[in-house]
């Protein structure tokens, strides 16, 4: 296991008994997340873009249109900010005060650059797929050389990251204890509705195992 050592830069201020710098917890919120938010700065603007993304190692890729900002603002190699956040549950105590929320959150930096390549943006676009739905990949068409001169692909290499977290009941005051007022926690998920088939095929099997892993 592998830790970010805490700097200025990726160090969390606000209740840092909850934070973690390993890249294993990291690491496993990122792959959990769906999508991503980048922040980055254009003509003195700030940005903030949602999008998605996938990891390998310690290396995040993000696609695109070549002539869009984000993607833009990633290949200039500027200094970038990506957060990841998950909400797994709403704590309802007996105060207003101490009403929570359980979550899991990463924040990474680091500095972008362009993939280059047709071997290296294949396997990125790989990871892309398998992140959204594992084994889809195989299931079907490839992209077309059309297709890749449409897409431009880019890089981070996480140069600094931290996690911070929240799990467990309400934190309610000793003098609230006794209020005759319920409260607890309320899991949040995402879970997979029923199928819009688009097609009179077989349900393949990565959707096969996403639904049976929504549904255990």
């Amino acid at each position: 296991m592998t830790a970010f050592e805490p700097t200025p830069r990726n160090k969390v201020r606000r209740l840092p008994s909850r934070a973690a710098y390993d890249d294993k917890t990291i690491y496993a919120i990122i792959d959990a997340a769906p999508l991503c938010h980048v922040g980055f700065v254009s003509d003195g603007q700030p940005f903030v873009i949602p999008t998605q993304h996938a990891r390998v190692g310690s290396t995040l890729y993000f696609h695109g249109s070549p002539g869009s900002r984000l993607m833009r603002a990633i290949e200039s190699g500027q200094a970038l900010c990506v957060s990841f956040a998950l909400l797994d549950g709403l704590v309802a105590a007996r105060s207003i005060f101490h009403h929570s929320v359980n979550y899991r959150s990463a924040v990474v930096f680091g500095s972008g650059r362009k993939v280059e390549g047709e071997e290296q943006i294949l396997a990125a676009l790989r990871a892309f797929a398998e992140h959204v739905l594992p084994g889809r990949w195989d299931e079907a068409r490839p992209p077309s050389p059309a297709e890749l001169r449409a897409t431009t692909v880019a890089a981070l290499e996480i140069e600094s990251a931290s996690a911070k977290q929240r799990s467990g009941p309400p934190g309610d005051d000793p003098a609230d204890l006794e209020l005759p007022v319920w409260s607890g926690v309320i899991p949040l998920r995402t879970a997979a509705g029923p199928l819009e088939s688009d097609s009179d095929q077989p349900v393949p099997p990565s959707v096969q195992a996403l639904l049976k892993q929504q549904s255990a």
